[in-house]
């Protein structure tokens, strides 16, 4: 009920901001008649009057447009508000009952899509939706066999009847929910249930658990909220935690380290027990597909032309996240008090690593050979090679992982759940 409410809500939202968006361009489309005119008399104080009475009416047009979609907001509000009252929602206890596993199965399932469904619109405009509480903002929120794991002594013990002392959170990419670490289980293992959670809980003993979280925030404001949350999971957790390993995959990589760099700012209890930060396909040095919209809206945004201006307008709506994407932002000051849609202003700074803890970085090319220029142009297609590996040309910019991984002949969404990267993975680890 929450997420079609949220829905709904949505659709009320696209009405006010395409209502906003026509008016907008309908007066800048105006304004530039007037100019042309602008050096004749009298035909200029003609086409003043004229416009100005056109402006009045179709502003007049446009407001009660979002008055008539206001109304109806509130009534379906209204409605949808007595219809839930009458509803019985189930606990925190009673989501956990009601356990499935992750598992590559699920995929093409109506829950499987709805799940994508509200992570790619949380991915491309979560910060709207954070900032409109809206009921489609998934928050952030740990996950356990696809259900919520609440942080609480009771829910973990229910959860991991046998927990180890080591604790591996994974935390997923772009647009995506915790079941992308699942992608071609079967195809890969002949076992839908088999993730590389499950091969470190046999090989190194690691319990895994799982985060979902709305990555169209900014990256630094979700590595704060991981960065508390962790400490809520060592309070929950049945038994004293002793080493901590944060697994992200693209976008995930850099909330990862941006989760490390606040536990140590602000000293949280868990900094001391974390031993691996492993960044999977991360843009530590940005996105080149966010980089090349970048240009593209500043382009279209000289265009003299409503044609031009209109898609300029939408993409530019992307969320705080994707632009994070863009020189591979990871902490507050890179991104506050900027312009976040200034061509090629990269404020990255060098943020320290956290000492005594192991970064690694798994990279991946779609070239079999990591040296053949394609590879290296294209990277794994959506991270070029330098940017997965930190390697910035200026050595005072690079970030110097602990170690790393470049697997050949792989693709960006290919690396989430591979047998050879597991093992690059598990390697790395086990050091």
């Amino acid at each position: 009920m929450r997420r079609i409410r949220g829905f709904v809500d949505l659709v009320f939202d696209v009405v006010e901001e395409t209502t906003n968006l026509v008016e907008r361009t309908h007066d800048a489309v105006v304004e530039r008649t007037v100019r042309r005119f602008a050096p004749v008399e009298p035909v200029q104080s003609t086409a003043k009057v004229v416009t100005g009475i056109q402006t009045a009416i179709s502003g007049g047009v446009f407001e009660s447009i979002r008055v008539v979609n206001g109304i109806t907001r509130f009534a379906v509000n209204a409605v949808a508000d007595v219809a839930e009252a009458g509803l019985d929602q189930p606990s925190d206890s009673d989501a956990l009952a009601l356990v499935t596993p992750i598992r590559s199965s699920a995929a093409g399932t109506a829950t499987w899509y709805v799940d994508y469904l509200q992570a790619s619109i949380n991915g491309f405009w979560g910060d709207h939706l954070s900032r409109k509480n809206s009921r489609l903002d998934l928050g952030m929120s740990l996950r356990h066999h696809g259900r919520h794991l609440p942080a609480t002594p009771e829910a973990f013990a229910a959860a991991f009847p046998n927990p180890t002392t080591k604790v591996c959170v994974f935390v997923h990419s772009l647009a995506a929910t915790e079941w992308l670490w699942s992608l071609s289980s079967e195809q890969h293992y002949g076992d839908p249930d088999v993730t590389f959670g499950t091969r470190l809980a046999d090989d190194l003993g690691y319990t895994p658990i799982y985060l979902r979280y709305n990555t169209g925030r900014h990256i630094s404001e979700n590595g704060r909220a991981l960065a508390k949350l962790i400490t809520d999971v060592l309070d929950a957790y049945p038994v004293p935690v002793e080493e901590i390993a944060l697994i992200g995959h693209s976008m995930g990589g850099l909330v990862a380290r941006s989760a490390a760099h606040y536990a140590r700012e602000h000293d949280e209890p868990w900094v001391a027990r974390l031993r691996h930060v492993a960044c999977i396909g991360s843009p530590h040095l940005g996105a080149p597909l966010e980089k090349a919209v970048n240009v593209l809206t500043s382009v279209l945004r000289k265009v003299d032309a409503a044609g031009a201006h209109v898609p300029a307008e939408l993409l530019d709506s992307r969320s705080a996240g994707v632009k994070d994407l863009r020189y591979g932002y990871t902490i507050d000051e890179e991104w506050a008090g900027k312009d976040p849609d200034q061509v090629f202003l990269d404020a990255r700074q060098n943020v320290p690593l956290v000492d005594g803890v192991g970064y690694y970085f798994l990279a991946a090319t779609i070239a079999r050979d990591p040296t053949h220029p394609l590879g290296q142009l294209l990277g794994d297609l959506m991270v070029r090679l330098p940017s997965a590996s930190g390697e910035a040309p200026e050595h005072a910019r690079r970030i110097h992982f602990s170690g790393g991984t470049v697997l050949p002949g792989m693709h960006h969404v290919h690396i989430a759940n591979h047998p050879d990267v597991y093992e690059a993975l598990r390697d790395l680890l086990a050091t």
